[in-house]
């Protein structure tokens, strides 16, 4: 089997509580994209278009600053990556994260929380960021899901 490491971004906590899950049901490592400049309630309020997190993802060159990097990621073969869906993409955050990283020859399987939106088309901006990686289309995950389903659905590209 592969390993694994659950590579997240949480806004407010869901995508947080889902990647710990799946970690767990994988016994995989989990790294946290923590951002330099934590996101307040004011920042994240999409409503609004002079907040935080609608300037970011009107600017597709936006790249937030992370805290810190993987530094052990050669040892992995498949990155799981989760975050919010924002705007039916992933954060700019996010972005920061695959242009911060070797993932060359990686497999990334997108994961994703949402209110209601779907992932989108997150798989393709993931992939034109990490050329040489393989992306997954991904899966959004509502706050019921069960470890057995988080775990069935990430054994696949395991044994891949």
């Amino acid at each position: 089997m592969k390993k694994a490491l659950v590579a997240y971004f949480s806004a407010t906590g869901m995508t947080k509580r889902i990647a710990e899950m799946l970690a767990k049901s994988i016994s995989a490592k989990t790294f946290e994209i923590v951002p330099k400049r934590f996101y307040t309630k004011e920042d994240l309020d999409w409503t609004n278009e002079n907040s935080r997190s609608t300037i970011e993802m009107k600017n597709k060159n936006c790249r937030p600053e992370i805290e810190s990097r993987v530094q052990d990621l050669a040892q992995y073969d498949v990155v799981f990556l989760g975050f919010p869906v924002w705007w039916y993409r992933e954060p700019s955050i996010i972005d920061t994260f695959v242009e911060s990283h070797d993932l060359n020859g990686k497999l990334i399987v997108p994961f994703a929380t949402s209110g209601g939106s779907p992932i989108g088309d997150s798989y393709r901006g993931i992939q034109a960021l990490a050329q040489k990686a393989k992306v997954e289309k991904g899966k959004v995950f509502d706050a019921g899901v069960s470890m057995d389903e988080l775990k069935k659905w990430a054994e696949r590209y395991l044994e891949k």
